[in-house]
């Protein structure tokens, strides 16, 4: 997701609280503004410390892929900066290597590995309808679990 002057203000504002310098990433959760809403809500609760997305939204013009350590600012469903969390690991595979602990970590539903599949497989299914590309069971995924830094 692209910068906005709304989270390089809100950017600035993390910055001057906390001492951190550097640059940072956009990101909402979801794909329709109740869903943001609600997964925005899990982040800044603890609950939610995980998020997945397709490896082919990443790299060449499209979004980059976060790194370990890098900073984004995440946006709740009418685009308004919410919080700051910072990427704690990534790893790509296809979605049936999730694990457990990953579906837990992503704090949604019921926080088992039937229910985030089947609900990540839906997930990927609108996305692939919405965008014109056919899903694929083994396309990679990229698995990426963070930390809340900075609550609004």
């Amino acid at each position: 997701m692209a910068k906005t002057p709304e989270t390089e203000a809100f950017w600035a504002e993390f910055c001057a609280a906390t001492g951190v310098a550097g640059d940072y990433l956009v990101c909402a959760f979801g794909d329709s503004p109740a869903l943001i809403d609600e997964l925005t809500e899990l982040v800044l609760s603890g609950r939610k410390q995980a998020t997945a997305g397709l490896l082919r939204d990443y790299g060449s013009g499209a979004e980059p892929l976060p790194r370990p350590g890098d900073q984004t600012v995440f946006l709740d469903g009418a685009n308004r900066p919410r919080g700051v969390f910072r990427t704690t690991e990534i790893r790509i595979g296809p979605i049936d290597s999730v694990d457990d602990a990953f579906a837990w970590d992503e704090g949604e539903g019921d926080r088992s590995r039937d229910w985030w599949l089947e609900a990540h497989l839906r997930f990927f299914a609108r996305q692939a309808e919405a965008e014109g590309f056919a899903y694929d069971r083994a396309m990679d995924v990229v698995f990426e679990r963070f930390t809340l830094v900075w609550p609004r």
